[in-house]
C-alpha cells in the first residue's frame, strides 16, 4: 500500500504528464535501494488522489497491456520481489538499481485472461486471510510487550503489597508503606563519561579498555539483556588518563541520555563510557540490577518529562541528579529482580513463539504467490489456508 501522507508537488509540462502520469492499476516498483532485500518492492496506484499524478524516476511503472489483468500483473511483481527475481537482476555496490530494460527482459508467464483472473481472485482471498491472522498475532505480541512493561513497573513499585501510601514519584502514585523513597544520589555515586581527543592519535593506540558508546544501545534495546559484556570500541590507558573518562567497576549502571536516550544496562566488567551516558556506582543499600529495572520502569517518564529536543532527545545531567527511586531493603530488591527475570522469561518465550509463527505465515504467503504465478499451484484445486498454520 502506498503511503500518501506526504506527497510532493512539482511542475510537469503537458508533454511530461503524458509520459509520467499514472493510471489506476499501474504497478510502481522501487528502482533503487541500499539493500537487495528492498529493491523491487512494489505497490499499485489505485487513483487515490484526484487530478493528474506523476511518478518519480526512482520508480518503475508497469502498465498492463491488452490481454493482461492488472491484478495479475500486481501479483507477478510481488512474486518477483519476494522470490528474489528482482534482486537477482539488480546492479550496483552501495545502492542497488533495477533498469527498465532488465525488468522488461524478465520472463512473464501469461495464462489466458480468465485464468489470470482466477489466480488473482485466489491470491486476493488467501493473502487477505493470512494477513488477518498475522494482524491478530501482532496484536497479541503488542499486548505481551505491554504486559511485560506493566509487570516490571508493578514489581519495582511494590504493587502487590496490600498496604500502600502516596508517593512523590513522578512515575508511580503509590508505594508500599514500609518502603523508602530516596534521591538516587544518596545511595549511588553518579558520574559521566568522555571521549579522548581524536586530535591526539597517540591516545588511540593500544586500546584495551572497553568503552560504551551509543552503538551498544542495540544490545539492550529490547530490555532482554541486563549486562553489557563487550563493546565495539575501546580506548587506551593514556587516552583515559588524558580525558574526563572514568574507568568504572563491574556492576556500574549506565543510562544513555542522548540520541537513543532512556536505555540502560549494567556493566559486565570494568569499563568506561562516552559522554552520552550517565553512570551510577551503587552503594551498599542498592542492588545494581534493581536500579537497572527501576530505570527501565521509568523510561517513559524520563523521555516524556525530562528529555529535551525534537530530533534527538537529550536528558540533561541536572535532571538526572534529581531522580528519585523506591527503595525496599536489599533482600527484597534482589527478590524483585528474580521475579522480574522469571516473569519476563515466560513472556519472552510466548513472544518468540508468536514471532516464529508470523515468520512462517509470511513464508507461506510468499510461497502461495510464487507458486500461483509460476503455474506450480492449480488454484482450482488448491485448499484454503488454515488459520492454525
Amino acid at each position: 500500500m502506498l503511503d500518501l501522507s506526504d506527497v510532493q508537488s512539482m511542475n510537469f509540462t503537458p508533454a511530461e504528464q503524458a509520459i509520467f502520469s499514472l493510471r489506476p492499476g499501474d504497478v510502481l516498483v522501487t528502482e533503487g535501494s541500499g539493500s537487495l532485500t528492498s529493491v523491487g518492492a512494489s505497490s499499485v496506484w489505485r487513483g487515490e488522489l484526484e487530478g493528474p499524478v506523476c511518478f518519480q524516476n526512482t520508480l518503475l511503472r508497469l502498465r498492463p497491456r491488452q490481454g493482461v489483468d492488472g491484478r495479475y500483473l500486481e501479483w507477478w511483481a510481488r512474486s518477483a520481489f519476494g522470490s528474489g527475481v528482482f534482486a537477482s537482476i539488480a546492479t550496483g555496490a552501495n545502492i542497488f538499481h533495477l533498469s527498465a530494460e532488465r525488468v522488461r527482459a524478465l520472463p512473464f508467464l501469461l495464462p489466458p485472461l480468465d485464468e489470470q483472473r482466477r489466480i488473482s481472485d485466489f491470491l486476493d482471498a488467501e493473502t487477505a486471510r493470512i494477513d488477518r491472522l498475522v494482524g491478530v498475532q501482532q496484536q497479541v505480541s503488542a499486548r505481551l510487550l505491554e504486559r511485560r512493561i506493566a509487570g516490571v513497573i508493578a514489581e519495582v513499585t511494590g504493587a502487590r503489597h496490600p498496604d500502600q501510601r502516596a508517593t512523590a514519584l513522578a512515575w508511580s502514585s503509590t508505594l508500599p508503606t514500609h518502603w523508602s523513597e530516596v534521591r538516587l544520589g544518596l545511595v549511588a555515586r553518579m558520574g559521566s563519561g568522555h571521549t579522548p581527543s581524536r586530535s591526539h592519535p597517540e591516545w588511540w593506540i593500544d586500546c584495551t579498555i572497553p568503552w560504551i558508546t551509543t552503538g551498544e544501545v542495540s544490545q539492550v534495546r529490547d530490555d532482554r539483556r541486563e549486562e553489557i559484556i563487550e563493546t565495539r570500541e575501546k580506548i587506551s590507558k593514556i587516552g583515559l588518563e588524558n580525558s574526563s573518562a572514568e574507568l568504572c567497576p563491574s556492576g556500574t549502571v549506565v543510562l544513555c541520555r542522548t540520541a537513543s536516550a532512556g536505555y540502560s544496562a549494567v556493566m559486565g566488567q570494568d569499563m568506561a563510557t562516552s559522554q552520552d551516558f550517565a553512570t551510577w556506582i551503587c552503594g551498599p543499600r542498592l542492588d545494581p540490577h534493581y536500579l537497572l529495572w527501576c530505570l527501565r520502569a521509568m523510561r517513559q517518564d524520563l523521555l516524556g518529562r525530562l528529555a529535551m529536543g525534537s530530533t534527538h532527545k537529550t536528558i540533561y545531567v541536572p535532571d538526572l541528579q534529581m531522580l528519585r527511586i523506591p527503595l525496599p531493603d536489599l533482600e527484597e530488591q534482589r527478590r524483585i529482580v528474580e521475579e522480574i527475570r522469571d516473569q519476563n522469561l515466560r513472556i519472552d518465550r510466548l513472544a518468540d513463539a508468536i514471532k516464529r509463527q508470523i515468520a512462517l505465515l509470511a513464508e507461506r504467503r510468499q510461497a502461495l504467490i510464487t507458486d500461483a504465478i509460476t503455474g506450480q499451484l492449480d488454484v482450482t484445486t488448491a485448499r484454503p489456508t488454515h488459520t492454525d498454520l
